[in-house]
């Protein structure tokens, strides 16, 4: 997916079909009342009374574990970063040989889904970093990314989630993140315009220098080859 660049310092995330309440995904007290089996037949049986309504017919081969396998992936799968169980550890350790300027980690892939029509959000997303003196495994932060998009999402407040995560994983502000992404809300249906995506960005303490930031922003842009 392309990333263009030239013009992130004006980027506006806010819209009319975009309104976010908190960079906290919002959730009820009673979230974890339930265990996972017990979602899992109640979501089935939701499933089931909207196939049934539709007009379909669950006696159909095709159709009949259709209500079961979706419940087990709402729980299980794309909708499993709501379970703070699942939360990945991201161990630090001491950045022993001084690297002192910036970690980039590019391309990671996004899978999500919006929270105003559960349809998918698929894009990538791209992580840089400033040690203070600690540094993190590469792989967590891909399951950061991966954490906080299992669940229903705004491109938004995933952006500034990851954000935050690292931050305090890290114990610095020196943190950015942008993600490039297309959302099927747009593309597949309404409007239907496949071509668009969106992008969105999070830069904290020291990417907040246009200098920082330009960096950051010129190594996403490398093409990476093996």
């Amino acid at each position: 997916m392309a990333f263009d660049s030239s013009n992130i310092e004006d980027f506006d995330s806010s819209d009319n079909e975009h309104i976010g309440t908190s960079e906290n995904t919002p959730m009820r007290k009673d979230a974890f009342k339930l265990n996972n089996a017990e979602k899992i037949e109640i979501i089935k049986d939701d499933v089931r009374h909207i196939m049934e309504t539709l007009g379909l017919d669950l006696t159909d081969d095709s159709l009949k574990g259709t209500p079961n396998r979706v419940a087990k992936m709402f729980v299980n799968e794309i909708f499993g970063g709501l379970n703070p169980d699942k939360k990945p550890s991201a161990s630090t350790f001491e950045n022993k040989y001084k690297y002192g300027e910036m970690l980039v980690e590019k391309n990671i892939t996004v899978y999500s889904t919006c929270e105003h029509h559960l349809l998918p959000i698929v894009g990538r997303a791209h992580i840089a970093y400033i040690s203070n003196g600690t540094v993190v495994g590469l792989s967590k932060m891909n399951r950061i990314v991966d954490y906080f998009a299992k669940r229903p999402q705004v491109q938004e407040r995933l952006t500034i989630q990851v954000v935050r995560e690292l931050q305090e994983v890290l114990g610095t502000k020196d943190v950015a993140c942008v993600i490039d992404a297309k959302h099927l809300c747009v593309n597949s249906r309404g409007i239907r315009d496949i071509e668009s995506s969106t992008v969105t960005s999070e830069f904290g303490g020291k990417f907040k220098d246009m200098g920082t930031r330009r960096e950051f922003l010129d190594y996403i842009k490398l093409d990476t080859k093996f």
